[in-house]
């Protein structure tokens, strides 16, 4: 019996959270005028040995920001169609002596998603983080930002632009019930 009522409490607890948290998300403003970076990484001792692998794998370092070079960090769209999602492609070179890998990625919002390069970026090499925006039931300015965060620290990216309203279609629709050749 006390298990079940424990069980109970939890659940009622965890639906709670999710409500209020919904209710925060619809509260917000989507169009952030002011930037919000996570803490910079911080590296490791440079005499403890490096590991290699996967973009969860953490390296030694003496990277800094100027390492990770973005050819582009903010990219406006200009007017675009609601409806199709508008993508973008950052590309970065590292200029340092060590691989950088990228630790997270994350957008402002849910109808920004991004994706990156898993695997390490080796010394002069490329890397990408691709930024893809939902534009459908958003006509309006809009102005995202996508944080990256790795071992040479973190860059925030903008994508901006204006998603214009579809039209609403010129022929009237038909309520008849007969069918039309």
């Amino acid at each position: 019996m006390m298990k079940k009522i424990l069980l109970s409490i939890g659940f009622v607890t965890l639906v709670s959270s999710f409500a209020i948290a919904q209710d925060n998300h619809a509260g917000h403003n989507h169009d952030h005028s002011t930037v919000s970076a996570a803490p910079p990484v911080k590296a490791a001792p440079s005499n403890a040995a490096p590991t290699q692998g996967t973009a969860n794998a953490t390296i030694n370092t003496n990277m800094k920001p100027e390492d990770m070079i973005f050819t582009e960090e903010i990219h406006d769209f200009g007017t675009i169609p609601e409806g199709p999602k508008a993508e973008y492609e950052f590309s970065f070179l590292n200029n340092g002596s060590e691989p950088i890998v990228i630790q997270q990625v994350h957008a402002s919002c849910g109808c920004t998603t991004p994706s990156y390069s898993k695997e390490p970026v080796k010394p002069g090499k490329k890397g990408t983080i691709k930024a893809v925006y939902n534009t459908q039931g958003r006509p309006a300015p809009f102005n995202k930002t996508i944080t990256v965060v790795s071992n040479a620290g973190t860059k925030v990216l903008v994508i901006k632009g204006t998603v214009e309203k579809t039209p609403d279609s010129s022929v009237p629709k038909s309520n008849s019930m007969m069918k039309t050749f």
